[in-house]
């Protein structure tokens, strides 16, 4: 059976490139919006419960290809190296050429990705094809929330942003239940091969129901230096932070990682500074509510995933709870946060992302200095771990709606791309930091006295954080009124090409 017309448009291998309509009968419905996000969350979903499942899944891998921890530690770097690196890239082209385009490709290299990883026969292979799927997540993530704030009209932006982050929560929360599940039925091949289907569920679904991108920016060459030095800056970054523990702060390794990223780092503000088309416009940060907002994020996603790292030491080792109850109580964090962010993001629409953001993570913060002074008991303890999700949950949607709302339509891909790396860069500080302060505070020994100074240490350290996010959420401006999206627009506006395809890959000299 032939596609409708208007689903293929272009002739020739220009179609591949060129972002296909919605059918009319969902176009022309007024609530079309709600749609394009229901689509979205499949995405951002299974982005999150595949990083839960895969953590999960590191000891099976490391009896099956009989490997060592830090060997096997690579299945899940090497997957967020790419992700952190390439997002922010991603999201520059994707303003170029279409947010929708690239997520439609960005499902369909994840799912490819996936299915090689349920085929690897060794661990090298699995982790090569780890990278194919990092791509592919970079491409769905950099474009889930700016597709969002596209689509949305802008009296209901804050509720669909707390929507899809209700996603990623429940996403997270599921990932070490369904992970178990599957790794008992089946072994690790089974978690990549569930990605397959809703895979291909979510580009079916991102076909017919998400719209095509408005207010593109004018196609020009990318940026391929900004890039070239923005990569090494990233990577080296993350992997002296993920393994800074374990070879040591002062090692000369680390030291030198830590050169590479301040060398490359420099160099890449001056390269960007100059371009005539950078792939990072620096000029967002100097909008307040966007770098308080970034800034306030990353510490947000570290207390989160900081939280999650030391909360299971405590339970396992603290109140001899098997690693099944503990990870069973310590999902109601992520389940309070997904119950929360679309609560919060009506909320946003009233009342604005200042109050919200301030108040949750006033609350995360309080919360987690009595629970690392009072060190409570088993039933408190449950409680305390959902206040602390209900305070990320007030403080995410409204954050990143604030982020969102700061940045112009036609960088929303950059905007999602710089959103969505701090939470790559917020995972693996969360974990590193977390983990360093825990040790050096006793929590790494065996006996319950030591292992909570640690986790007293740690909790405070976290609620420190927590402090200064706060302080950073309400020193943010408000967001510029002009940078919303209008009710108004037309649905399917597309803004004109002025280079062909092939400008962004210029033939050598």
């Amino acid at each position: 059976m032939t596609p409708p017309s208007d689903l293929l448009p272009g002739k020739g291998w220009r179609r591949l490139f060129t972002e296909p309509r919605r059918p009319p009968r969902i176009r022309e419905r007024p609530n079309a919006y709600r749609y394009a996000i229901a689509a979205v969350c499949v995405g951002a979903f299974m982005g999150q419960l595949d990083a839960s499942i895969v953590t999960l899944a590191l000891p099976t891998l490391q009896r099956d290809f009989h490997t060592s921890v830090g060997a096997v530690t690579w299945v899940g770097l090497s997957y967020l190296l790419v992700l952190v690196t390439a997002v922010t890239a991603v999201g520059r082209f994707a303003d170029m050429v279409g947010r929708k385009l690239l997520y439609l490709y960005g499902f369909g290299v994840f799912v490819v990705g996936s299915a090689l990883c349920a085929l690897a026969p060794n661990l090298i292979a699995l982790d090569g094809f780890r990278v194919l799927q990092g791509l592919g997540a970079a491409m769905l993530q950099a474009n889930s929330v700016a597709i969002i704030y596209l689509a949305a009209p802008r009296h209901a932006l804050g509720r669909a942003i707390g929507i899809q982050g209700a996603a990623q929560a429940l996403g997270l929360a599921l990932g070490p239940s369904i992970g178990g599940l599957l790794l008992g039925v089946a072994g690790w091949r089974l978690i990549f091969w569930v990605n397959v289907p809703v895979g291909i569920l979510g580009i079916a679904a991102g076909l017919v129901f998400i719209p095509r991108s408005r207010h593109l920016q004018r196609r020009v060459a990318f940026d391929w230096v900004g890039l070239g030095l923005f990569a090494p800056t990233i990577v080296a970054l993350l992997v002296a932070v993920s393994f800074g523990n374990r070879l040591g702060w002062g090692s000369a390794p680390i030291i030198g990682l830590f050169i590479v990223t301040v060398a490359c780092g420099l160099a890449f503000v001056a390269w960007e500074r100059r371009a005539a088309a950078p792939m990072l416009d620096l000029s967002l940060f100097s909008r307040p509510a966007f770098s308080a907002g970034i800034a306030s994020g990353l510490l947000s996603y570290l207390v989160l995933f900081g939280t999650l790292f030391v909360v299971p030491f405590a339970l396992e080792r603290g109140q001899g709870l098997s690693p099944a109850q503990a990870g069973l109580e310590l999902t109601v964090m992520p389940l309070a946060l997904g119950i929360v962010a679309p609560l919060a993001g009506r909320g946003v629409d009233r009342f604005g992302a200042r109050p919200l953001t301030v108040t949750g993570m006033a609350l995360t913060a309080a919360v987690l200095c009595i629970f690392g002074l009072t060190h409570p008991g088993h039933g408190l303890f449950v409680v305390e771990l959902g206040l602390v999700g209900v305070g990320l949950g007030l403080f995410t949607p409204a954050n990143n709606a604030a982020i969102m709302g700061a940045s112009p339509r036609e960088s929303s891909g950059v905007a999602s791309g710089v959103l969505n790396m701090t939470r790559g860069m917020g995972t693996a500080m969360g974990l590193a930091f977390t983990g360093l302060i825990f040790g050096l505070a006793g929590g790494a020994a065996s006996n319950a006295a030591d292992i909570g100074r640690g986790f007293t240490a740690a909790l405070l350290f976290l609620a420190g954080l927590a402090g200064v996010a706060a302080v950073l959420a309400a020193l943010r401006g408000g967001a510029p009124t002009d940078a919303l999206p209008g009710d108004a627009l037309p649905p399917e506006a597309l803004s004109s090409d002025a280079l062909p395809i092939e400008a962004f890959f210029p033939a050598p000299s």
